[in-house]
């Protein structure tokens, strides 16, 4: 037993793990300091969370006048200012049909509300059989047991096995790797029929929802869904009756260049969207569940949504997103975010000319993930003996980067690492994040080659 008491969280983690996990003191902008004075780049923004990047002064001024002004009023038995003004400017971002926000802690509770809300519905409308969700293989929905049961990884079946109900499954639309006698656009669309197949398999009368990302995270490797798929899904879904569901945790509140990813696809609204990380940025644990008015208003009437959690819109919670988001408007960061995406993914793709190990670059604004392959030709991933995404995050560390990646599906899918720094990174710092990329990539490969798993071109 260790002498030491607490710990940091990583003492839960597996003895297996081997990168190092440096010890940070100090963050700003896009930028982190461990204890020895070493300086990284924050690669993937944390999990995909820093929109603002770090150590921003007015949204720590505003959460601390805020605790001296009001520290806590919980929302079951009374209200506040901050929550109604955040509501609203959520509201008005995400645009018509999205009238109605419920706050949340974070992104697994958000999503847990937005299913629990729509069963809720169900019952009240005396839709008893509506139990069934319908997810993608691969995919990231959260991380308490109920997401985990909806989250498209086989590897967790041992975990879920008895102890959850496990959502229904349909391939996820990968276009880096298709099937024989397919172009990415027909196998895309197989896999938006795959739907209307699962649905009629199990009858439209049995399925709530189907709950997938605009785009995807570290579970697909960034996968953008395209228009085409959108519409589709979004037709079928409307044909059935069954509520669709924009998981946009990771990719929305501006990663993508848009305040929601979706709003990329006009036709292919939504029902519920879910939104977190960004939304607080790092600052504050916050998300939300966006509904329309009617939906919720109807449900008010009838038997009312009345499951709640004590943090449910705390009001220094409230007062960071508000901060966070009046730091989009004034830096322009949404925008920012779209430009600056084309600015590193022209960089990464210049990358990709000197190292093989790259099979593909993918995502929307700064929303990336970067495949690593053996051969680039035939899109053959690494061995299970050779982790890429541990090993580029070792080489990551001693570059000055902090790299998000872990292996998924146990490499099922391939095998990839998030690019998404925080939205203000400069042109300057996109040259400099690269050139440190550059350097790890090459002894990336230099381990790859001496082991035998590289060819030499």
């Amino acid at each position: 037993m260790s002498e030491k008491l607490g710990g940091s969280q990583d003492v839960f983690y597996a003895h297996s793990n081997t990168v190092p996990l440096p010890l940070i003191v100090k963050a700003e902008g896009i930028w982190m300091w461990d204890d020895e004075g070493n300086s990284y780049i924050d690669v993937s923004s944390g999990p995909v969370v820093s929109n603002i990047g770090h150590g921003n002064p007015r949204v720590a001024d505003a959460m601390a006048k805020q605790a001296r002004e009001m520290d806590f009023a919980y929302s079951r038995v009374s209200r506040h200012q901050p929550n109604i003004d955040l509501t609203a400017r959520i509201s008005s971002l995400a645009g018509p049909g999205y009238e109605r926000v419920c706050l949340a802690s974070g992104g697994s509770e958000a999503m847990e509300i937005a299913l629990k809300f729509l069963r809720q519905y169900a019952v009240a409308i005396k839709q008893f059989e509506k139990r069934k969700i319908i997810t993608l293989s691969p995919s990231y929905h959260g991380g308490t047991i109920a997401t985990l049961a909806i989250t498209g990884d086989d590897a967790l079946d041992p975990f879920l096995e008895g102890f959850a109900v496990k959502s229904e499954r349909i391939p996820a639309p990968f276009q880096y790797r298709v099937p024989q006698n397919h172009t990415p656009e027909t196998y895309r669309m197989a896999c938006a029929e795959a739907l209307d197949v699962k649905i009629r398999e199990i009858g439209p009368e049995n399925v709530l929802a189907f709950v997938v990302e605009p785009v995807g995270g570290l579970a697909n490797g960034a996968q953008p869904l395209h228009e085409d798929y959108a519409n589709r899904i979004r037709e079928i879904c409307t044909q059935h009756g069954v509520f669709l569901i924009y998981d946009e945790i990771l990719c929305g509140t501006g990663r993508t260049g848009k305040f929601l990813a979706s709003h990329a696809w006009p036709d292919a609204h939504a029902d519920i969207v879910v939104l977190a990380k960004g939304l607080g940025s790092g600052y504050a644990p916050l998300a939300a569940m966006l509904a329309p008015a009617e939906l919720v208003d109807k449900l008010a009437s009838l038997t009312g949504f009345n499951f709640s959690h004590t943090y449910n819109a705390n009001p220094i919670t409230c007062a960071t997103g508000l901060a966070v988001l009046a730091e989009y408007e004034s830096q322009d960061l949404v925008a920012a975010s779209a430009e600056r995406g084309k600015t590193l993914r022209r960089r990464l793709e210049k990358l990709a000319e000197k190292h093989p190990s790259i099979g593909d670059i993918r995502g929307a604004g700064l929303l990336m993930a970067i495949e690593l392959v053996t051969d680039r030709e035939a899109k053959t991933s690494f061995p299970a003996e050779f982790p890429p995404t541990e090993v580029v995050r070792k080489y990551g560390l001693q570059h000055g980067l902090i790299i998000y990646s872990r292996r998924t599906a146990n490499g099922k899918y391939g095998d990839w690492f998030i690019v998404a720094p925080p939205l203000n990174i400069t042109e300057d710092e996109c040259d400099e994040l690269v050139s440190r990329l550059d350097a790890t990539l090459g002894d990336f490969e230099a381990e790859a080659l001496a082991r035998n798993l590289m060819g030499k071109s």
